[in-house]
């Protein structure tokens, strides 16, 4: 892939380096069928001549020695000094074959046995030791004369493996007929040491049966093989006197009946039969191999002719290649980097220049935005001009994309503004016959509905968030922490789970009131969407360093840390809003309005398992309530939903001690509580005094709004009735004051609430 990316200019260099690789590859190849022809001189000289001597040496040393422990008795004179000769061969092989020339010609192969064999040579010393000290039979000690001999010959097969066919078959053919050579040998020193022990075993007459069988098998095989000049050399020595009597004499031996004992021929006439034989052998095989150095050396100098005019011819070829590349691909990148400026110039500058003047309203002339550009009649010249096709395209494709996107968000404001007006207009009504129904079914029924009407609300601002628009609800002055969560809760459907924790003396900005609990709404909804409905759901707040901290709390599933990642990524940085994003559309709907205020909204993981959601709201949107009068300035219109908990929070009070509001969990909303029916007389009692909680409640004392009947004391200490024993008149007549003081609180909330009856 890295190379499919690359530069013109990098390809044609590449091509021109692969071309020469190929060039030098091919004169390697060449060169080296000729060195290995030249080679095999040095083969020759430094590895088959002194090992041929070596081969020679090692074979006597092992007829005399197994004739010597056949007859302990004769002289071993003979013995030490053909050991003699062999360490002699042994050290000029030592000398040759470790050299400069073979070393530089060998390879990996022929290096390993070369460096076998030594180990072999090596290993001598002790071999005769255990013969001298009468260590070992005469059986192991041919056995260790024949594993050198095999190394030898092992190093003679990676000599035949040569490039040329003809010569490594000729190789191969003459280490053959050496090999039948050696198994001759091991024939003369097994029967040579029988005949001076003065018995033949059986196992030593089988395994002599078996060396004359292997080695007139390998023979003739061999000399079929040869080239028919060395053929008939070899034919006629096969043929010859020596040859004839020593088959006729391995005949006699095979064919004798008296197993154990002496074979029916004399040590001596062994002996004249084998050395004659071998000698002849191993000059033919000498000779041979001195032509088949002779047929080599004209075939190198042809290869290296061939080479030279190869080499020559192909480097004229990749010269001339590479000056005509150069040519070329120089004409060509040059017309190439005009097209890659003005592509660029184009999704760089015109491009994303059209769409910001789309985004402005302005309208843009698609020729004027893409002039044609003109490369030439050559290929490239037409793919300029399918370029200027492709340019004309992508620009009348941006104006049409930014045509309808502004269609789409002018149709999604449209929609939501005319379902927020008539949600309003329902929500008036809805409040209408709240106030006039006093049936506590019908009355919940329409609380139910209210909420519903609400909920569509949030759903129609939702829409006017996607058009890019702002909602119409706004305050102009500051309101409570707990007004404001209690106006997000109003908008959430399961809202009975959701427990509110204290918030704090603070108050919220009023131009961010109505974003801020839609944004609320949006996060306390999801957190009840996605935990089981058993669970509760907290909200709680807390005044922090850079601002105001709230915390939703839920106990659901939870979400991966991808998961987690990847939505706090989407609210830190919203994308583009398309039609395809609708799988998260409350994310995005959240991080519009964070991101309107400046508002930090992150999700984590909830010591619980479910999700926490962190809302940081800036401290220029907050301030503290001893900073101001709640009474007088931070007291505007509340919504129906605020009231009716508002109202519920007043009477579910302690008759003595009053609390703040922020301490009291309210219900949020007052639709599941119907109001009570109105009297039509209220006791006369004391007012309230005119003191009010942070929240604008007024505080409750106790008693002061009961009956003067209530409020006396029972005569005598008398314990009161119990609520079983009450009549129905007299619970008419506790629930009559109940209501009255709670009409009077109402009325004296609705004074201070009057002035900002034009803040929705």
């Amino acid at each position: 892939m890295r190379f499919r990316n690359s530069s013109v200019r990098t390809k044609v260099t590449a091509l021109l380096l692969s071309l020469a690789a190929l060039w030098a590859f091919a004169a390697w190849v060449t060169l080296r069928e000729g060195l290995n022809l030249v080679w095999v001189a040095v083969y020759d000289s430094g590895v088959a001549q002194p090992s041929e001597t070596l081969l020679v040496e090692l074979q006597r040393e092992r007829r005399l020695t197994v004739v010597a422990m056949g007859n302990p008795s004769a002289d071993r004179g003979n013995l030490r000094a053909q050991r003699a000769r062999t360490d002699a061969a042994a050290a000029e092989f030592r000398r040759l074959a470790k050299g400069g020339n073979v070393q530089f010609a060998a390879d990996a192969v022929l290096k390993r046995r070369i460096d076998d064999m030594i180990r072999q040579l090596d290993g001598l010393p002790k071999n005769r030791s255990l013969v001298d000290g009468g260590q070992s039979d005469r059986s192991k000690a041919y056995d260790s004369y024949t594993t050198v001999v095999d190394s030898v010959y092992r190093t003679y097969d990676a000599l035949a493996t040569l490039d040329d066919k003809d010569v490594a078959r000729d190789t191969r053919t003459l280490i053959d007929l050496s090999r039948a050579r050696e198994l001759l040998s091991e024939e003369d020193a097994l029967l040579a040491g029988a005949l001076a022990s003065g018995r033949l075993t059986v196992s030593e007459r089988a395994r002599f049966t078996e060396l004359v069988g292997v080695q007139r098998f390998h023979k003739a095989e061999a000399v079929i093989a040869l080239p028919d000049s060395d053929r008939a050399i070899f034919e006629r020595l096969e043929r010859g006197q020596s040859f004839t009597r020593l088959r006729a004499l391995e005949e006699n031996v095979m064919q004798s009946s008296r197993p154990g004992g002496l074979p029916p021929i004399g040590a001596e006439q062994w002996r004249a039969a084998t050395e004659p034989a071998l000698a002849e052998l191993q000059s033919a095989i000498l000779e041979a191999g001195d032509r088949l150095i002779e047929r080599t050396t004209p075939v190198a100098a042809a290869v290296i002719a061939r080479l030279l005019l190869a080499g020559v011819l192909g480097l004229v070829a990749v010269v001339a290649s590479i000056v005509l590349s150069v040519t070329t691909a120089r004409a060509l990148v040059r017309q190439l980097e005009k097209l890659r400026e003005a592509a660029l110039e184009l999704a760089n500058e015109r491009l994303p220049g059209v769409v910001a003047r789309l985004a402005q309203g302005e309208k843009v002339d698609v020729r004027a935005e893409a002039p044609p550009l003109d490369f030439g009649p050559d290929v490239i010249g037409q793919v300029g001009a399918a370029f200027n096709t492709v340019q004309e395209t992508a620009i009348r494709t941006a104006v049409e994309e930014a045509q309808l996107r502004q269609s789409i968000r002018d149709i999604l404001l449209s929609l939501a503004r005319r379902t927020q007006s008539l949600v309003h207009r329902q929500l008036t009504l809805l409040d209408v016959m709240e106030r006039r129904e006093s049936d506590p079914a019908e009355l919940k029924d329409l609380f139910r509905i209210d909420h519903l009407a609400t909920r569509m609300r949030r759903n129609a601002e939702n829409l006017i968030v996607l058009s890019g628009a702002s909602p119409a609800r706004a305050w102009r002055r500051s309101v409570p922490m707990v007004d404001v969560v209690r106006g997000a809760l109003a908008e959430v459907e399961d809202y009975t789970r959701v427990t509110v924790l204290p918030m704090g003396q603070t108050a919220l900005n009023g131009r961010a009131v109505g974003d801020v609990i839609h944004l609320l709404a949006e996060l306390i909804e999801n957190a009840v969407s996605f935990s089981p409905p058993y669970t509760m759901v907290q909200v709680g707040g807390q005044v922090v360093a850079s601002g105001y901290a709230l915390e939703i709390e839920d106990r659901g599933l939870g979400m991966s840390p991808d998961d987690l990642e990847t939505a706090n990524q989407r609210i830190a940085d919203p994308p583009e809003f398309n039609l395809s994003s609708t799988a998260r559309l409350g994310l995005y709907v959240v991080s519009r309005l964070a991101e309107r205020h400046g508002i930090r909204v992150s999700l984590k993981a909830s010591p619980y398992g479910g999700t926490t959601a962190v809302v940081l709201l800036p401290r220029e949107l907050v301030m503290e309530s001893g900073d101001e009068h709640p009474e007088q300035e931070t007291r505007p219109r509340l919504d129906r939903r605020e009231r009716g908990a508002r109202e519920i929070a007043l009477v579910g009070a302690p008759d003595a001690d009053p609390l703040p509001v922020q301490e009291v969990v309210p219900v949020p909303r007052a639709a599941e509580t119907p109001r009570p029916a109105p009297i039509a007389a209220e006791p006369a009692g004391p007012e309230p005094p005119a003191a009010f909680t942070p929240s604008g409640l007024p505080f409750r004392v106790p008693q002061a709004s009961l009956a003067p009947a209530l409020a006396e004391e029972p005569k005598g200490g008398a314990e009161p009735e119990d609520e079983e024993d009450r009549s129905p008149e007299d619970i008419r007549k506790i629930m009559g004051s109940f209501q009255s003081g709670t009409r009077r609180g109402r009325s004296e909330a609705a004074k201070l609430l009057g002035e900002g009856e034009d803040n929705l």
